[in-house]
């Protein structure tokens, strides 16, 4: 990382809190957390948000979650990201030549044999990612058409907006790190 940060062994007071939330699960904080640690209040906003959005109690299942999650990451390039979400799309079913061929290029997916409501999710989370000014009504409708609700809807959008989001904290405090393939990333989801 390109920053300072304070190490959990040296954490104190609210940011030790914030690091201990976490620590429960995966036994120490994520880099993605250290990385707001020079301001405990925008630790604890990352881990809320990023709880919110993955316990979103919409219908999308935890592979469209991944499929958005990774998406979003090819697209802006964030191999962090990228590494952690793999773990989490085997686990959904996604072989590694499917994975590959998303890394590659995204847009891709059309070719997989993704069911209806998946490849309407990954398209609409890389037109959000790629061009968010370019998203209109029709966009929204087109997810209604694969069988999504509002709230289901509402959570594909913060699921991309969120990934966007953690993709420019990664990419521009510089965590390129590849998470290992053992990593426990369903563990990593903060509890609130």
């Amino acid at each position: 990382m390109w920053i300072s940060t304070i190490p959990y062994d040296e954490a104190e007071g609210e940011l030790r809190d914030h690091y201990d939330r976490q620590a429960r699960a995966l036994g120490e904080p994520t880099e993605m957390t250290m990385a707001g640690s020079l301001h405990p209040a925008l630790v604890a906003a990352r881990l809320d948000l990023y709880a919110a959005t993955e316990k979103c109690p919409s219908r999308l299942t935890p592979h469209q979650r991944n499929l958005i999650s990774f998406v979003t990451s090819a697209i802006n390039g964030t191999v962090h990201c990228m590494s952690q979400v793999t773990i989490k799309l085997r686990q959904t079913g996604l072989d590694d030549e499917a994975i590959a061929k998303l890394a590659a290029d995204p847009d891709c997916f059309e070719s997989l044999p993704l069911e209806p409501a998946d490849a309407a999710v990954v398209r609409y989370a890389v037109k959000l990612t790629r061009s968010p000014g370019s998203i209109t009504e029709a966009d929204v409708d087109e997810l209604r058409a694969a069988g999504l609700d509002d709230l289901d809807i509402i959570d594909t959008n913060a699921q991309c907006a969120h990934l966007n989001y953690v993709n420019r904290v990664a990419m521009g405090l510089g965590i390129h790190s590849v998470v290992d393939p053992d990593f426990p990333a369903y563990s990593a989801i903060p509890q609130s």
